[in-house]
């Protein structure tokens, strides 16, 4: 389908790779993403738990480490559980900013014998090719400031991330920014049907629970790019000509205009008589073309468990092309258990992540060499593998880098 929505030309990958250790069941993994992913694998194989480990370094930033913790059961909940008994995790993501800025964030959770928690390792490393500073850091190590580029650094705390204090300088704050705006969504249509509390509709909330609001500021400042959302929308839910927020006393909610058989004009439909499938594609399209927020500070990511959940079949190419129209604007990861979702000649092996379980670990590799020489060769399409249970990990990518190497300067 032809749109106007107008997509950026700088490069959409804002994380050129992730790497995990000890993130719940995932052991260890490093993967290099593109700007579309596709993470397919069975039930229980870990793909939601990658997508969690960027939403958990979102919610730190947004809130406090605590919090996040607080949200996930605790510390015991998140570090990965073995014989050999981590008392740790850790992240790290190598990122590449739209203005050239590049570099890479890691740091390392670990747990009190009194059943608390320590931010026990953190580093930095921005690189601003052009900018009067031409590169800033610092690494933090159980509450001290070991190295830092700031004349005048904050004061580091061993129970928080040192760059939500160091998100006041220059250097740092676009980092900031595109990391505590992932979107990272699982949406809940029964939240969706309830009345919603008006926000200043900037950002999609996980759930959709301020979807009706986002609507509204796409209809005042970019009304194009709504358009464009309603017709995707009518090509997967046939007959939707509209949709728009509805205010309701003190709340708000979503009213659907669709076409009814022997009508001239389409009815109006509020969100309680909506399907579940309607109101998940309506949230994961908002997610994909959600415009910029205030100053432009942009969602650069968006991740989406199983986007083709609820929905027919037949709806899956209105959907593929929507993400892969989105992945030109902005980083997108699915998770996905559709063949039909990646029934396309498009769908390169670059864009499939294989997730698969041994022992109770995750592992999240690249397709191997005879899947990779299929799709290159276009004998099958990822979906009709799918099918026949024949996206296969490569076994050479099952082993990544130690922990001490999330702290490695490139």
């Amino acid at each position: 389908m032809e749109t106007g929505t107008k997509l950026t030309a700088a490069s959409p990958i804002f994380l050129r790779r992730v790497g995990l250790q000890n993130y719940k069941s995932i052991a260890r993994c490093s993967l290099e993403l593109q700007a579309l992913n596709f993470l397919v694998g069975p039930n229980g194989a870990g793909k939601s738990n990658f997508l969690d480990a960027l939403r958990f370094t979102a919610d730190c930033l947004n809130t406090s480490v605590e919090h996040a913790l607080r949200d996930r059961g605790g510390i015991a909940e998140v570090r990965r559980r073995s014989t050999g008994h981590p008392t740790h995790f850790a992240v790290r993501l190598d990122w590449t900013l739209p203005t050239g800025n590049f570099g890479f964030y890691s740091f390392l959770i670990g747990s009190k014998k009194d059943g608390g928690f320590e931010v026990a390792r953190e580093k930095c490393l921005v690189n601003a090719p052009g900018q009067v500073f031409g590169e800033a850091g610092y690494e933090v190590r159980a509450g001290r400031l070991h190295d830092c580029t700031l004349a005048a650094p904050p004061a580091p705390a061993a129970d928080r991330l040192f760059l939500v204090a160091a998100s006041g300088q220059p250097e740092f704050r676009p980092l900031y920014d595109a990391l505590s705006r992932l979107g990272l969504y699982h949406f809940n249509p029964g939240v969706i049907r309830e009345w919603q509390a008006p926000d200043m509709g900037e950002v999609l909330a996980p759930d959709g629970r301020n979807l009706a609001s986002v609507l509204k500021r796409l209809r005042e400042t970019d009304p194009t790019r709504l358009d464009d959302i309603v017709a995707r929308l009518g090509g997967i839910v046939p007959g939707i000509q509209g949709v728009t927020n509805r205010p309701m006393g003190k709340k708000e909610t979503l009213e659907f205009r669709q076409a009814v058989p022997g009508r001239k004009e389409p009815w109006a439909f509020g969100a309680e008589n909506m399907s579940d499938g309607t109101l998940l594609a309506l949230g994961v399209l908002v997610a994909l073309f959600q415009p910029p927020a205030t100053a432009g500070r942009t969602v650069p990511l968006v991740g989406i468990e199983e986007p083709e959940r609820s929905l027919h079949p037949g709806a899956a190419a209105m959907l593929r092309s929507a993400l892969m129209l989105a992945a030109h604007e902005r980083q997108v990861l699915v998770t996905t258990h559709s063949p039909d979702l990646l029934d396309a000649k498009e769908i390169t092996a670059d864009h499939i992540v294989a997730v698969s379980q041994e022992s109770g670990e995750s592992l999240l590799t690249t397709v191997d060499e005879v899947t990779r020489e299929n799709l290159r060769r276009r004998l099958n399409t990822a979906g009709e593998l799918l099918r026949l249970n024949q996206i296969t990990p490569a076994p050479e990518d099952a082993a990544p880098a130690a922990a001490s190497d999330l702290f490695a300067n490139p």
